[in-house]
């Protein structure tokens, strides 16, 4: 057993959220009870998330999308409500962290499905430099690179081959990042992997000839919350579990 208060602190030393311009607030973002025994991780606090978490027997959740975003105007009605309402009843609480997540170098959504691809960065790029970037390793090609995606993410990702070029530097950013397709460009990226394509990175990867790839916003950030969630637990003896709930996005 952990005090709420340690667990925070941990998450806090570990992931240094005041360190990011980020699109809502990290970390506590429902209080529940004060002593922690089980933690359950997953991408979204969505209600079959939080369902889910509470029969499993969790008392505290950890995801990487929380409930609170900027531009909600703070009305607690809906679906907002209904998701507050099952944490609230059963004194659960909830931790959040959005580009922390992202970017913490060990156990982040980059370093971890980098380590599943094979790819080490040793370089940074994009917006607070969330974007991670190295050397191919084995993945020289577009289409090993394709297949590796496959395997690691059990789904088929939206390609565009740019040129064909053997690939000998690789850039990736899970989630929404498509919008850093040009710094990775720039960075020296032969081809690039994250969550979602938009209209405008299908032309850029042709005419550039820089292959981009798109392997699902949820599936690329399946990895971060969990691996943090079982450090934390590792360091107070807590129970940890993973729970996924699929999205096709």
């Amino acid at each position: 057993m952990a005090e709420r208060t340690q667990v925070e602190s941990c998450l806090r030393e570990l992931l240094q959220p005041e360190a990011f311009k980020d699109y809502g607030p990290n970390g506590l973002q429902v209080e529940g009870g004060r002593e922690v025994r089980h933690i359950a991780s997953g991408v979204t606090a969505s209600l079959a998330f939080i369902d889910a978490a509470i029969t499993a027997g969790a008392d505290t959740l950890l995801v990487h999308h929380g409930l609170f975003w900027r531009g909600h105007d703070g009305r607690l009605t809906g679906w907002l409500r209904e998701r507050v309402a099952r944490l609230l009843a059963r004194d659960n609480n909830l931790f959040a962290y959005h580009q922390p997540l992202d970017a913490h170098a060990e156990r982040g959504h980059n370093a971890q499905i980098g380590r599943r691809l094979g790819l080490l960065a040793d370089g940074r790029f994009g917006d607070q430099e969330l974007g991670f970037i190295g050397p191919a390793a084995a993945l020289g090609s577009v289409d090993a690179l394709a297949a590796a995606l496959v395997t690691t993410l059990e789904r088929a990702p939206t390609l565009v081959a740019g040129d064909g070029r053997p690939l000998r530097r690789i850039g990736w950013c899970t989630g929404g990042a498509q919008g850093y397709f040009e710094a990775a460009i720039a960075a020296g990226a032969d081809a690039f992997v994250t969550g979602e394509i938009s209209e405008p990175q299908a032309h850029l990867a042709r005419e550039t000839g820089v292959a981009f790839i798109a392997c699902g916003h949820h599936a690329s950030e399946r990895f971060g919350a969990p691996a943090v969630a079982a450090h934390v637990a590792a360091q107070f003896g807590l129970r940890h579990q993973f729970i996924e709930i699929g999205n096709p996005a």
